[in-house]
């Protein structure tokens, strides 16, 4: 009986599986979502980047989409967006400064910025493409100094607005700031004790940096007009990224239990504001992990928190967008040289894995149907870096890419 229900849920999804292509895409939503969230299950595989690729391409071309967002610094990812701009900074040094988490060594990465790039250069401005980050300044082992982004603040209203408006002085700024060696202090990932995210500099920069974002809000119509608009857009940025890196520090000098929830709902709550202020300016294709996108409770264990639950960055987009939001979950069938292997028939992975093609699209409400009231068992990983598909987020998922074989 098993064996049966397998054969027709796998005849089902052949029937079901579509080319990964922008018009397919389409056909899962009632009007083409602000934000579309295409999830990888894993970091660091070309060929699940170049599939990304090759869909934002197509959405550009075909869907009207602007906007390429991926899960590195969005301060590092002003670089890459003058770049593709029609900066003069060479290739070479925009991968290397303009990406975090080292993906700038990504051959597929520098194809994205390649044609990004070649694409603007026989078009007006104000149809340019272009490419944000969406993370903060983080990295597992810490955080940056907010220097780079207060600074940037301060100086675009000390450039548009009366000085005696401004809460302080950039020199103010300086000294409460200090060397930036105490804020990326190694060690304070592990020993809340060694970060000053709570010290009495801190918690006045908090102040201050509170002070600059209700003068950037509070005088919009004057400088939307003042300037360049993406100066305004930028400033924006950097309110969100100093205001949020000081709530991280200071989470990361938390003794309590909750400190390691804290700093990774915090992390997830900068990718989200990051994400509605993109979608303002045009519909964007974002590019991260799985569990920052989807709709249900992102979940992790670590070091000695066995289980650790919040609400990741498309959660909190879906919470606002509603159904403008998209959320297409990424899924892989085998990575050979991660020793996984063919996915058992049993699980999410191994129904799309009867599809004969090397990728495939599918409905999720209609995969959804096509299993009945089969339960897929959640498929269990040899290898720690990629996360299988929970069966039991499917409803809340639009669709699914599905990749058969990564051959990184």
């Amino acid at each position: 009986m098993a064996d049966d229900m397998a054969t027709d849920t796998a005849t089902g999804i052949k029937d079901l599986a579509r080319a990964v292509d922008a018009s397919a895409v389409m056909r899962l939503f009632p009007s083409r979502p602000d934000v579309l969230a295409l999830g990888e299950p894993t970091h660091g595989e070309e060929d699940l980047l170049h599939l990304r690729n090759d869909l934002f391409r197509r959405l550009v071309e075909q869907e009207g989409y602007r906007i390429s967002a991926l899960e590195t610094d969005c301060t590092a990812g002003l670089i890459v967006d003058d770049h593709v701009t029609g900066g003069s900074r060479p290739l070479d040094d925009v991968m290397e400064h303009g990406f975090s988490h080292r993906w700038g060594a990504s051959e597929a990465n520098r194809a994205l910025v390649r044609w990004m790039r070649e694409y603007n250069e026989s078009r007006p401005a104000g149809e340019h493409v272009r490419f944000a980050g969406i993370d903060g300044p983080l990295e597992i082992t810490g955080a940056q100094s907010p220097r780079r982004s207060l600074a940037a603040l301060h100086a675009y209203l000390a450039a548009h607005v009366d000085p005696a408006l401004l809460p302080c002085t950039a020199d103010t700024l300086d000294r409460l700031l200090g060397p930036d060696e105490q804020w990326t202090e190694p060690e304070a990932m592990t020993d809340p004790t060694r970060s000053v995210g709570r010290s009495a500099e801190a918690g006045e920069l908090r102040l201050l940096t509170d002070d600059l974002t209700a003068l950037l809000d509070t005088r919009t119509p004057h400088l939307v007009t003042a300037g360049p608009l993406d100066d305004w857009h930028r400033a924006r940025l950097h309110a969100r990224t100093a205001t949020g890196l000081l709530r991280y520090h200071s989470s990361m000098a938390d003794t309590t239990a909750a400190r390691m929830l804290r700093l990774l709902a915090t992390r997830d709550a900068m990718m989200a504001d990051n994400l509605l202020a993109l979608a303002e300016r045009g519909p964007v294709l974002v590019h991260a992990h799985n569990s920052h996108l989807q709709r249900d409770l992102s979940t992790m264990s670590m070091w000695d928190h066995p289980h650790l639950e919040w609400w990741g960055a498309g959660a909190l987009v879906s919470a606002g967008l509603g159904d403008r939001y998209g959320f297409l979950a990424g899924a892989l069938g085998t990575l050979p040289h991660h020793g996984v292997d063919t996915p058992p028939a049993d699980t999410l992975e191994g129904r799309l894995h009867t599809h004969p093609g090397d990728t495939c699209l599918v409905s999720a409400r209609q995969l959804a149907h096509a299993l009945g009231e089969t339960t897929p068992t959640r498929r269990v990983s040899p290898y720690f870096g990629y996360a299988p598909l929970d069966p039991s987020h499917l409803p809340r998922m639009d669709g699914i890419v599905y990749l058969r074989e990564s051959r990184q």
